[in-house]
């Protein structure tokens, strides 16, 4: 008996055995994946999520994402628990759309945007960058656009409606000032005001600036201007803050245009009230961003988009 040559076929048969068993193995999980995608209406494979959605996963550490696939919308599905609280949105560029916006999807904006470190300056514009900004400024593109949308927003800070909204909005105060804010920015903005105060007492500067405030006004619930999109004051996340005799200075781009009609894109930075440069880098420090570095400048306004900054960091 030629004994190696038996274990040898031996060895040939048991290894058909195990690849025939492992193809029916990988036939059956085929057939029941097919079998899932049939039922549910569409064919989903988990993926890995796409890259820019850890900069919401550091900006807002207590929420859960889950990203799955969609082949039939070639676009991410992020699922999102936070609180006992569930939704679905799609990724589209970082829209965060639901699925029944996913047909208007370029109307939005993306949620991500380049947020810069300085205040742009219109003495360096561009006669084509001027242009653009009057062109995406005018009623027409800003009431034919639909912003970037609050869905991701809504969902965070559970504000779909006007009473959602209300039971977050809670009495605070801000360098003396009242004024009322969704309960989730509480902790962020007396961090800032406390860093403030303790720099007024060594900077004469911004001691000047504190003192020379007004009022603070925060939550409310209404639409941008010539827009019908909700602004961050109707989430109760944003901040405006006013100096004494705020009604001659140069704070918001639409009350200069009102004034001087297009020649407001080149208001000087010198001839608008700004927040002083040190408190700014308190703000962002803690996730506000100042709506005086927006080219549609609104230099009062701050508002918590800790997505922004992190966006920013990791751009640079």
């Amino acid at each position: 008996m030629n004994t190696p040559r038996i274990k040898s076929r031996q060895c040939c048969i048991h290894l058909i055995c195990v690849l025939l068993l492992l193809f029916l193995c990988l036939s059956a999980a085929s057939a029941q994946s097919q079998h899932i995608a049939q039922n549910s209406g569409s064919s989903f494979e988990i993926a890995s999520e796409p890259s820019l959605l850890q900069v919401f996963k550091a900006a807002y550490p207590t929420v859960e994402f889950r990203s799955v696939w969609v082949t039939d919308l070639s676009d991410w599905r992020i699922t999102m628990t936070y609180e006992g609280r569930i939704t679905t949105l799609y990724w589209c560029g970082s829209r965060m759309l639901p699925e029944d916006k996913l047909d208007k999807k370029e109307k939005y904006d993306p949620l991500l945007y380049e947020y810069p470190y300085e205040i742009p300056d219109p003495a360096n514009y561009t006669a084509e960058e001027i242009q653009k900004i009057l062109r995406d400024t005018s009623t027409e593109v800003r009431t034919a656009s639909y912003g970037t949308g609050t869905f991701f927003f809504d969902f965070i800070y559970d504000t779909r409606t006007r009473g959602a909204a209300d039971s977050h909005i809670i009495k605070a105060t801000f360098l003396g000032k009242s004024l009322n804010i969704h309960e989730k920015i509480r902790i962020p903005l007396m961090a800032v005001e406390g860093e403030i105060k303790r720099l007024a007492q060594s900077d004469p500067d911004v001691s000047a600036w504190v003192n020379s405030l007004e009022r603070c006004d925060g939550f409310n619930w209404r639409e941008i201007a010539d827009s019908g999109n909700r602004s961050a004051h109707a989430l109760g996340i944003a901040v405006d803050i006013l100096p004494k005799g705020w009604g001659q200075k140069n704070l918001y781009w639409q009350w200069r245009r009102d004034l001087a009609g297009d020649n407001w894109v080149k208001t000087a930075i010198s001839r608008r009230w700004l927040i002083p440069d040190k408190v700014i880098e308190i703000f962002e420090r803690h996730g506000f961003v100042y709506g005086g570095k927006w080219e549609m400048w609104d230099n009062m306004h701050v508002e918590y988009k800790p997505e922004l900054l992190e966006y920013r960091s990791l751009l640079e």
